[in-house]
């Protein structure tokens, strides 16, 4: 029991014990399929919010860009469900059966050669990952390995978000253009539109949300992590030491846009679609917002970051739809200026001194003597001896 207890509190694990059972336990028995389908939508953020984490709290490289990983994941498993969604049975009323509708209505007659590997499933699941995370080494080798970093890496990583925007939807005929993927309906003749599959999606998201936020706690608690908080405050020291600090930013901007890319795989699965619309400059801007308000130093924080945001989002969109804009702006400006780090911040900067000395006066209370009890008063009638008093 004491190795267990040493163990959760090596790796801080308290509080994702009790993400876990706030994701598995309290919200599947509080909120209906539709609710819960909405949670199990901004989870798949949390997958990018913690990347940043890694990127942008611990290995200090800022990038506005993740959105071009989180749309590669998606596309990757979009265009496997978009080709079993396009059967020649289901697409025979179309000039050319068994390609999808997007390409029908481009006027292409055959499946370009890029899109027959997304006919197996294993190629797709892989490419969800190998394909952001080949984006990520390109451009990570091309600019880390020259210094290129600050607020220059940023702009790059903007831009690229933006090239991939408009190519996408330059390209209608290969991609879907501006309108995405849709019409996602099956994964190996499963229905995901049923209510028992959404509940299955969002434990497996769950599940690989909870496996990533462990993986990369290990990271953070080994030497690489350590490596990485030293070349965040003092990158000269580092490689001055004989590390390659730009071999170390090549790997963790991977990592993160692996991450990145299953969160969009998972919200390709839950929402039933993929659109540029979550690729571009604005989206990519958001998520860094996951992690700010959640803080970018704390894992678990930047999943109750991507929740808090889009929990916003979607009760200030239904409330006031006129204004839900400012309100969100407002949300994310008052935790910010309020607490730097976030909510994590607020959590182990106030609420727990707060705990931790109240518990200490509840102890030393309880450890203090009872105190003595006053001796009564000696009233006239006690010193009275009682031969004196008149018999009746």
């Amino acid at each position: 029991m004491n190795t267990l207890k040493a163990w959760i509190n090596r790796y801080q694990f308290g509080s994702l014990l009790i993400l876990t059972g706030l994701l598995v336990v309290v919200l599947p028995l509080s909120l209906d399929i539709f609710r819960l389908n909405l949670v199990g939508k901004y989870l798949t953020y949390a997958f990018v919010a913690i990347g940043l984490v890694m990127l942008w709290g611990y290995g200090g490289v800022l990038s506005l860009g993740q959105g071009v990983f989180f749309g590669l994941g998606g596309y990757a498993m979009a265009m496997f469900l978009k080709l079993e969604a396009s059967d020649p049975e289901s697409t025979k009323i179309q000039s050319t059966p068994g390609i999808p509708d997007f390409m029908d209505w481009n006027q292409l007659t055959e499946l370009p050669t890029f899109w027959l590997p997304f006919k197996s499933l294993p190629f797709s699941l892989a490419a969800v990952i190998v394909l952001p995370t080949l984006l990520a080494f390109v451009i990570s080798f091309a600019m880390f390995k020259r210094r290129v970093g600050g607020v220059y890496f940023a702009i790059i990583t903007q831009a690229v978000a933006l090239i991939l925007t408009v190519l996408i939807i330059g390209q209608q005929g290969y991609t879907g253009g501006v309108n995405g993927m849709t019409d996602l309906k099956t994964l190996m003749g499963w229905d995901v539109r049923t209510d028992s599959a959404k509940y299955i999606l969002y434990f497996v998201c769950v599940g690989l949300l909870l496996a990533s936020i462990v993986l990369c706690r290990w990271i953070q608690t080994s030497k690489l992590g350590t490596l990485l908080l030293a070349m965040r405050d003092k990158e000269d020291r580092v490689r001055f030491s004989g590390y390659d600090v730009a071999s170390f930013r090549i790997f963790v901007f991977c990592l993160a846009a692996a991450l990145s890319g299953i969160g969009g795989a998972m919200f390709t699965l839950q929402v039933g679609f993929m659109s540029p619309s979550f690729v571009g400059i604005v989206p990519s801007i958001e998520m860094v917002i996951f992690a700010a308000v959640g803080g970018r130093m704390s894992l678990v924080g930047a999943v109750y970051g991507a929740l808090l945001v889009n929990w916003g989002k979607t009760y200030f969109s239904e409330t006031f739809p006129d204004m839900w804009l400012f309100l969100v702006a407002a949300l994310f400006i008052g935790v910010t200026m309020a607490f730097p780090m976030g909510l994590a911040g607020l959590w182990a900067d106030k609420i727990v001194p707060w705990w931790k000395s109240r518990r200490t006066s509840v102890s030393k209370a309880g450890e203090l003597p009872p105190p003595k009890a006053k001796p009564m008063p000696v009233t006239q009638e006690a010193e009275t001896p009682a031969s004196s008093i008149p018999a009746a």
